[in-house]
C-alpha cells in the first residue's frame, strides 16, 4: 500500500472542517515536464513533416518567390500565366492586402509547382539503376553517362542538408519483374541443383505456370505494385515474420558482439551507463530525424524507413498472427538483473548523463532482494511459441500488477539485460568466443525479452553485445545502431583512470523500481512449459565463431575480385566438401534503393560456380583453368547481387505470387515446390563501416566481430561473416545438434581449407604469370 500511496499525485478526503487536499508537487512537476517534452515532440515532427515534404526544396525559397512575385507585380510586370492578376480578378478587390494574399497565392503556386518538378525529376533518376554494373575501384573509369547522372542526381538533391526521412518522397517503387524473367533466373538458378530428369520436369512446371495461372496471378500483383509503396515489404512482414508460430529464440532473432579487440573498462555498471546513453543519444537523433540518411557514395540516398521503429518497440503475440507495436515517446528503459525486473527513468528534463546512469545501475546491482514467484524465468514466455505466449498473456497478463509492469516492459525505449558472467574473448581458447556468441543468441533462454526490438547485454567484465527482433527491420539497420555504440567510446571521452564513466552527476537520478508480479501457480505452470521448449531448443543448436586472420580483403582486392563473391565462392567450395553436393543458398542483399526496401535473396550456388568447385576437386584441372572459372563465377555473384538490389531478383517475386495465389485459393505445383525448398546454407554479411564514424585504419581496435543466427534448416548450416578491416573475416556458423549431416566446428575447418587453397591458388597462378 505504500507503494501505491507513493504514486499519487494528489488526493483529498471530506472532514467536519472541509476539503482536506494533498497533492505532490514533485510528482505534478514531472507531469508538467512530460507535457512540454510531449508538445515540443509535435512541434519537431511538425517541422520535419514540412521539411520532408518540400525537400529536395526548401521553405524560405517560398518567400524568395513571393517577393519576386510581388517585386514584379507592383512594376506593373506581369508574371508568368499572370497568376496574381487572376487572382485578384477572383477577390473583386485591388486593396493592398488583397493584392498581397494574390501575390502569395501565386508563388505558392510557382513554389509547389518547381518542388514537385525537382521531387519527380529526382525520382526518375533515381529510377536508373546503370550505375550499379559499372566496376568500381581503382585503376577503373566511370562511364560519361554515369557521370552526367550522379551530377544530376546531386543538384536535384538539393542543397539543403536532407533530414533521416528527406529523401522518401523520391524514392522510386520497387519495380516488379516480367514472369518470363523470373522464371528464367530461377531455372538458371536451380540447374547446379538437378540432375537432367528432374530439371527437365522443373521446366515443365515452370513453362506450365508462366503459360497458365501465373499470368493472372501476375496481374493482381500488377495492381499491388501500383498501388502500394512496396509490393513485397508488407507481406514480407506479414507472412514470413508475424505469422510465424515457432519460437523467436534462435529460430529469428539475431545477435551481435562488441568490438572485441577494445576494452574501455571492466566495470559493468559503467559500461551499461554508456551505452545506455548512447543509445538514447541515436534515439533523439532519429526523433528529431538528425541522423544523416545512408547515402552509397555520399550521393545515392537509401530507404530510411526502418529506423523509426528501433526504439519503443515491441512485438506483441497473437493467437494467429502477432503485430508490432510502437510507441512516439519513452522516458524509461527495463533493466534485467539476477530474475528482477526494474524500471529506470532516463529522462528527467534532459537524457541523464553516463555518469547519472551509473549510478542507477549500481543501484540494481547492489540490490539484493529476491525475485518474485515466477518472475525470474518470466521470459521464456517470449522464447517460446508464440500461440502459448499470446493465449497466457490474454489468461494472466491484461489486468492488474501484471499488466501494469507488462506494460513497462512492452513501453520501454529498450530492454537491459545485466549478465552474472563475463563475456570473454581469448585468440588461444576459440570457445570462449563461442560461448560469447551463444550468450547472446539465447543466454539462459529466459534473461532476454525477446519480443523487444533489441536487449543489450553487458557482461561482468564490461563487455557488451545484443540480441535483436527480426521483424522490424534488417540487420544494416541495427548494425548502424550499433556501429554508433562502438565508435562512441573512441570519438568521446568516456571513462577515467580508474575505469567509471566521466564527470559527477548534476542531479539525483530517479532511483530504479522494481516491477511488480503476481503470477499465479497456472501461470507459473505455463512458464515452465515454454522453458521446456527454450530449453531443448538451447540444448540443440551449436555455435562456431572462426577468426579467420591469416589475410583478408587487402589480398582479395590483390586478386580484383569482389570480396563478397570470393567468400561466397569459399563457402560453396567448403559445402561441397562438407556435403558432397550442392544445396540451394541463401544470401541476403537489400532493395532499400527502393521506397520501403527490405532484402532479397541472392542465389550464390550458380552454374558458373559449381563449375569452379569441381574444378577444384579435380585433380587434373590446371591452375590457369581455376582462376579463370573462378573469376567467371565471382562476376556472375556480383551481376546477381546487383540485379537483387535493382529489384531483378527471384524470390520475393515467387513468395508474392504465391500469397495472391493463397487469397484466390488456387493451388500452384510449381509455386509449392519452389516455397517448399530448404535452404540449408543460409548466409548473410553483416555490413560494417557503414558511416564514416568508423575509421578502421585510423583506430584499428574498433573491429566488429559481427553477429550471427540459427540455421534454417534442420539439417542446415547458418552462416554470418563480416569482412573486418582489410586482414581479418569472422564466421558465425550454427547448426543443429540433432542432425547427424551437419556440424559447425568441421564445417568452420571446411571454410579454413577454402580459404587457404584459394590464396595458394592465385599464389601459384601469379607465380606463373606474374601480375595478370
Amino acid at each position: 500500500m505504500a507503494e501505491a500511496h507513493s504514486a499519487v499525485a494528489f488526493s483529498f478526503s471530506i472532514t467536519h472542517e472541509g476539503w482536506d487536499v494533498n497533492f505532490d508537487r514533485e510528482v505534478l512537476h514531472l507531469v508538467w515536464q512530460s507535457g512540454i517534452r510531449s508538445w515540443k515532440k509535435r512541434i519537431a515532427r511538425f517541422q520535419n513533416s514540412i521539411h520532408n515534404g518540400v525537400y529536395p526544396g526548401h521553405l524560405w525559397s517560398l518567400w524568395l518567390i513571393f517577393s519576386i512575385v510581388t517585386a514584379v507585380h507592383y512594376m506593373d510586370r506581369a508574371v508568368p500565366f499572370d497568376l496574381a492578376a487572376k487572382f485578384l480578378y477572383l477577390f473583386n478587390d485591388t486593396s493592398t492586402r488583397w493584392q498581397l494574399l494574390a501575390c502569395f497565392l501565386a508563388a505558392l503556386v510557382y513554389w509547389l509547382a518547381i518542388i514537385f518538378t525537382l521531387r519527380y525529376t529526382l525520382k526518375l533518376l533515381l529510377m536508373y539503376k546503370g550505375w550499379m554494373y559499372e566496376a568500381r575501384g581503382k585503376g577503373t573509369k566511370t562511364s560519361l553517362p554515369t557521370k552526367m547522372w550522379f551530377i544530376c542526381v546531386r543538384i536535384f538533391s538539393g542543397w539543403n542538408t536532407p533530414k533521416l526521412y528527406s529523401f522518401q518522397g523520391s524514392l522510386p517503387r520497387l519495380p516488379l519483374p516480367s514472369l518470363h524473367d523470373t522464371m528464367s533466373r530461377y531455372l538458371r538458378s536451380v540447374r547446379p541443383l538437378l540432375d537432367d530428369k528432374n530439371y527437365q520436369r522443373m521446366e515443365r512446371l515452370a513453362s506450365e505456370f508462366e503459360n497458365g495461372i501465373g499470368k493472372k496471378l501476375q496481374r493482381y500483383l500488377w495492381l499491388k505494385s501500383w498501388w502500394s509503396s512496396n509490393y513485397v515489404s508488407d507481406w514480407w512482414e506479414e507472412y514470413v515474420y508475424l505469422r510465424g508460430r515457432s519460437p523467436l529464440m534462435i529460430n529469428s532473432n539475431f545477435y551481435g558482439i562488441d568490438a572485441i579487440f577494445m576494452t574501455p573498462t571492466s566495470i559493468q555498471a559503467a559500461r551499461a551507463a554508456s551505452v545506455i546513453n548512447s543509445c538514447l543519444v541515436m534515439r533523439r537523433l532519429v526523433e528529431r530525424q538528425e541522423l544523416e540518411p545512408m547515402m552509397i557514395q555520399g550521393v545515392v540516398p537509401l530507404c530510411s524507413w526502418q529506423y523509426e521503429r528501433i526504439f519503443n518497440t515491441t512485438r506483441i503475440p497473437g493467437m494467429e498472427t502477432d503485430k508490432i507495436q510502437h510507441w512516439q515517446d519513452s522516458n524509461h528503459i527495463v533493466v534485467y538483473h539476477k530474475g528482477r525486473y526494474f524500471k529506470v527513468v532516463i529522462y528527467k528534463g534532459r537524457i541523464l548523463k553516463p555518469c547519472e546512469i551509473q549510478v542507477q545501475i549500481e543501484q540494481i546491482l547492489n540490490d539484493k532482494s529476491e525475485p518474485l514467484p515466477g518472475e525470474e524465468k518470466l521470459a521464456a514466455l517470449t522464447a517460446g511459441e508464440r500461440t502459448h505466449w499470446a493465449n497466457v498473456r490474454r489468461m494472466f497478463f491484461t489486468k492488474g500488477v501484471n499488466k501494469t509492469s507488462l506494460d513497462i516492459i512492452e513501453k520501454a525505449a529498450f530492454v537491459v539485460a545485466l549478465d552474472d558472467i563475463p563475456y570473454e574473448f581469448d585468440q588461444k581458447d576459440p570457445s570462449k568466443l563461442d560461448n560469447y556468441g551463444k550468450i547472446l543468441l539465447h543466454g539462459k533462454g529466459y534473461d532476454r525479452w525477446f519480443d523487444k526490438s533489441f536487449t543489450l547485454c553487458v557482461g561482468t567484465n564490461g563487455r557488451i553485445g545484443f540480441n535483436a527482433e527480426h521483424s522490424w527491420a534488417d540487420a544494416a539497420v541495427i548494425s548502424h545502431v550499433w556501429e554508433w555504440v562502438v565508435t562512441t567510446q573512441i570519438h568521446e571521452t568516456r571513462y577515467d583512470k580508474t575505469g567509471n564513466t566521466l564527470g559527477k552527476p548534476e542531479l539525483t537520478p530517479p532511483t530504479p523500481t522494481r516491477l511488480n508480479w503476481e503470477i499465479r501457480f497456472e501461470c507459473q505452470e505455463a512458464i515452465d512449459k515454454s522453458m521446456k521448449v527454450v530449453k531443448s531448443l538451447i540444448e540443440d543448436i551449436d555455435l562456431r565463431i572462426y577468426v579467420h586472420d591469416h589475410y583478408g580483403k587487402g589480398f582479395i582486392k590483390q586478386c580484383r575480385l569482389s570480396p563478397d563473391a570470393y567468400l561466397q565462392m569459399a563457402l560453396q567450395l567448403a559445402y561441397y566438401r562438407d556435403a558432397g553436393r550442392f544445396d540451394l543458398t541463401y544470401e541476403a542483399s537489400m532493395t532499400r534503393l527502393f521506397r520501403e526496401g527490405r532484402t532479397e535473396t541472392v542465389r550464390p550456388c550458380t552454374i558458373e560456380a559449381s563449375n569452379w568447385v569441381k574444378a577444384m576437386e579435380n585433380p587434373k584441372s590446371t591452375t590457369e583453368e581455376r582462376v579463370q572459372l573462378l573469376r567467371t563465377a565471382c562476376q556472375r555473384h556480383q551481376v546477381a547481387y546487383q540485379d537483387a538490389m535493382c529489384g531483378k531478383g527471384i524470390d520475393r517475386h515467387l513468395f508474392c505470387l504465391y500469397v495472391v495465389s493463397k487469397y484466390l485459393e488456387v493451388d500452384s505445383p510449381f509455386l509449392q515446390e519452389v516455397l517448399s525448398e530448404p535452404w540449408r546454407l543460409s548466409t548473410s554479411q553483416t555490413p560494417h563501416g557503414q558511416t564514416g564514424r568508423m575509421d578502421l585504419n585510423k583506430y584499428p581496435e574498433c573491429i566488429s566481430a559481427g553477429g550471427g543466427f540459427g540455421p534454417v534448416a534442420d539439417d542446415g548450416y547458418g552462416v554470418s561473416y563480416i569482412i573486418a578491416g582489410e586482414d581479418m573475416f569472422f564466421f558465425h556458423v550454427s547448426n543443429k545438434r540433432s542432425s547427424s549431416k551437419t556440424d559447425c566446428h568441421r564445417f568452420a575447418k571446411r571454410i579454413e581449407k577454402a580459404l587457404a587453397d584459394m590464396k595458394a591458388l592465385y599464389i601459384d597462378y601469379k607465380s606463373q604469370n606474374g601480375n595478370k
